[in-house]
């Protein structure tokens, strides 16, 4: 006798876990593209400039570094697992719009709160990332039968879990580095 993940939705166990942890992600990203994990600054002091021509050096931004590159990528990766747990009968294209959508809004945030410079490469990754997390988990859905998807999302589990508490201790951080109070 065998254990199984499954993810399946039934009457008494909907997908609450994928969409609270969905939205954990989602907090964490707009934390990470807005502030880079620092504590959020709405002072509006910031950079505000929009790079319009994607993966060159262009109107006095220097070329995109390819670490940097990645990382977009890498962000919104897990946005298109949780997708692809949460809306499994869904197409590449909705999820696309859906992560392109998300990507423009951040963006413009970074505009709008002087947070960073707003990409369109950026935009590009970000979307190639995000569909790229949903093909992986629709290929493994597939070829495993749907056995891998479970493994997948747990996956994401526990690296979203991981980055809350990470983040949390990063909140905490400035507290712990103050000097002690005198009596």
């Amino acid at each position: 006798m065998t254990a199984s993940l499954s993810l399946r939705p039934t009457r008494t166990a909907p997908r609450t876990l994928p969409a609270v942890l969905f939205g954990v992600y989602l907090v964490l990203l707009v934390w990470a593209v807005l502030w880079k994990f620092h504590v959020p600054d709405l002072s509006g002091e910031g950079v505000r400039a929009v790079k319009l021509v994607p993966f060159v050096a262009s109107e006095g931004f220097g070329a995109n570094r390819l670490s940097e590159m990645l990382a977009n990528v890498a962000l919104f990766v897990p946005f298109g697992v949780y997708l692809g747990v949460l809306a499994p009968r869904w197409r590449v294209g909705p999820v696309a719009g859906l992560a392109a959508l998300a990507s423009c809004i951040l963006e413009g945030l970074q505009y709008v709160l002087a947070s960073g410079s707003s990409d369109v490469t950026d935009v590009i990754l970000n979307t190639s990332g995000a569909v790229a997390g949903f093909l992986v988990l629709s290929v493994l859905r597939r070829a495993s039968r749907g056995r891998a998807v479970a493994a997948v999302f747990w996956l994401c589990f526990v690296v979203t879990v991981a980055a809350a508490l990470w983040g949390a201790s990063l909140l905490g951080a400035p507290l712990h580095s103050l000097p002690p109070l005198h009596r």
